[in-house]
């Protein structure tokens, strides 16, 4: 190689090591972004805004953003929820990142959103409004999982009792469709009950409690989240035999777990999406606003446990918290492109 040759080569080199070191396409450290939350009443929520409330923290403070605000409404009402998002249009945020409260009947309101120039990403309770871009576990699929698992472990079947989430949810509806579609095709499970627990503890119990004295002997119980522990607790009160629970990584549900699996070899599995999944739409609302191509739809996996992690699991779960994942720039930046 002549010398000429070499010196243009080595600059060509350092012009494209220049490039690749060059901030991205925009600058965002002068955007801001808010999350729309329509609800913060059990354990899974108050992890997702943690784990936002710690990312979005860490961006501002070294530059990547100017701001990364969380506001969550008192009730889980459409109508309070889009007045919020309207009040985010006119206090000039860049990207609004939403957990909605309905599917649909916010699409008005993300749509002014979107027409007013803004970045909107929804996640976990995700809308439909074109516009706008969805993060969202297959939760189908999860409700499905639960049955499958029981099919293996309890191949003679039996009765099931069914906890679902808050009325009107997306997330409810998806997770209880999968688990009525998974009885369906193991007609060795029958569900004989169905109450709504609101993905908490507290209400799960006593929502167990009250339908209890009408059901017959109950095989397992298949859940959503935030109910497992509960539902243990009503059967204990009511002097019934304990069932199979599907547990929804709640920390204190995998505590009992342990202490159960531990007094007597109870078996059981926990299943739900991470609250971590906030960290992830708050990084692709940046990376839209920096001019990163994203799909529009975005499939994360669910967050297993299961008899051999459990103690793992655990130990990496703060007391009242949820086991979780959250992501990074990079990481994000991985699942944008499929990998």
């Amino acid at each position: 190689m002549t010398t000429a040759k070499w010196i243009t080569l080595a600059a060509g080199t350092a012009l494209a090591l220049a490039a690749a070191l060059q901030p991205s396409v925009a600058d965002t450290s002068g955007k801001k972004i808010a999350l729309s939350n329509n609800y913060a009443g059990n354990s899974w929520r108050q992890a997702m805004l943690k784990s936002w409330t710690k990312n979005g923290d860490a961006a501002v403070k070294a530059g990547v953003v100017a701001a990364a605000d969380a506001f969550t409404t008192a009730e889980n009402q459409v109508t309070e929820q889009a007045a919020q998002i309207q009040n985010m249009i006119l206090q000039g945020y860049d990207a609004i990142v939403i957990n909605a409260a309905s599917p649909d009947a916010l699409n008005g309101a993300v749509k002014e959103a979107c027409d007013a120039g803004i970045t909107v990403v929804s996640f976990d309770g995700i809308v439909t409004e074109p516009c706008a871009w969805r993060i969202a576990v297959n939760f189908k699929q999860m409700g499905k999982e639960e049955v499958i698992y029981l099919a293996k472990n309890m191949p003679e079947g039996g009765n099931l009792l069914e906890i679902r989430g808050l009325a009107g949810v997306f997330v409810d509806d998806e997770i209880s469709a999968g688990i009525h579609e998974g009885a369906k095709e193991n007609p060795q499970f029958k569900i004989v009950g169905s109450v709504h627990g609101d993905w908490a503890q507290d209400v799960s119990q006593k929502a167990v409690a009250g339908i209890l004295p009408s059901l017959p002997e109950i095989a397992a119980v298949v859940t959503q989240g935030g109910d497992g522990y509960g539902a243990a607790q009503a059967f204990k009160a009511a002097g019934r035999p304990t069932p199979l629970i599907i547990m929804g990584n709640r920390q204190d549900e995998l505590k009992w777990w342990k202490e159960q699996k531990d007094a007597n070899g109870y078996k059981t599995m926990s299943v739900s999406i991470a609250p971590g999944v906030s960290t992830l739409a708050f990084w692709v609302a940046q990376q839209v606003l920096d001019g990163a191509e994203v799909p529009k739809d975005l499939t994360v996996p669910f967050l297993r446990v299961d008899q051999h992690d459990l103690e793992e699991k655990l130990a990496g779960t703060e007391v009242g918290g949820v086991a979780n994942v959250e992501y990074s720039l990079d990481e994000a930046k991985k699942v944008i492109m499929g990998k």
